[in-house]
């Protein structure tokens, strides 16, 4: 049973998301905050393994709550929900430590299938999505993209930059193993053994390390 949180100020899309999660028989929402301030406190309460988190919301906003929370409580993971217009932000919650990302207008199954992607460890990074975001991001803040050394990039093997680049394009272990020529079991093996080495927890924090330090850059 997955145990999820749902943030957002507007309680009609509050109950939309609970109607189509609890659908499911995996699938038990435990809890709904209104703010940022709500939401840490009821992750405190509840220990929901899924925090779906709107991003612009009165008083604590979803970035801030999402920083408390992925400091404080880690086993929560956090999903953003946002909307194009919000993709900077979206960008700084992902940094502050989200596990991932969803357009708010996101169709049932992706919702789903994203949470269960969550809730197991790994991150949400829809390739169009996270084009867009970076896109917007990099126009907006130009100097945070691609400027950034980092000396943990030395650690990987060439073969280990490769499938990390694959990685921040948004793509799967079988879409890498296609677009290298590696089987898909070598492709986890690389992917299993690259997030230890570089000190990230999931998919996500792989997109922002690879843009932030210019591994790979926006078109």
């Amino acid at each position: 049973m997955i145990d999820i949180l749902l943030v957002d100020d507007q309680p009609l899309l509050r109950m939309g998301f609970q109607l189509v999660l609890e659908a499911h028989p995996d699938m038990r929402v435990v809890g709904e905050a209104g703010d940022g301030a709500e939401a840490v406190a009821k992750v405190a309460a509840l220990a929901p393994d899924v925090v779906l988190m709107d991003v612009r919301m009165p008083g604590m906003d979803g970035i801030e709550a999402t920083e408390q929370i992925t400091r404080d409580h880690a086993a929560s993971r956090v999903l953003i929900l946002t909307t194009f217009d919000l993709d900077e932000y979206a960008f700084a919650a992902l940094h502050a430590g989200a596990a991932g990302f969803l357009l708010k207008n996101v169709q049932p199954a992706e919702l789903i299938a994203g949470i269960r992607t969550v809730a197991a460890g790994d991150g949400v990074v829809a390739p169009r999505l996270t084009r867009r975001l970076i896109e917007t991001f990099t126009q907006q803040h130009p100097a945070r993209l691609g400027t950034a050394a980092d000396a943990r990039l030395d650690r990987l093997t060439d073969r280990e930059r490769q499938v990390l680049i694959e990685m921040a394009k948004g793509h799967s272990n079988a879409e890498i193993a296609q677009a290298l020529g590696l089987s898909e079991a070598t492709v986890k093996t690389h992917v299993s053994r690259i997030l230890p080495k570089l000190g990230l927890r999931d998919r996500v924090q792989a997109v922002v390390l690879a843009y932030q330090t210019g591994l790979l850059r926006p078109s």
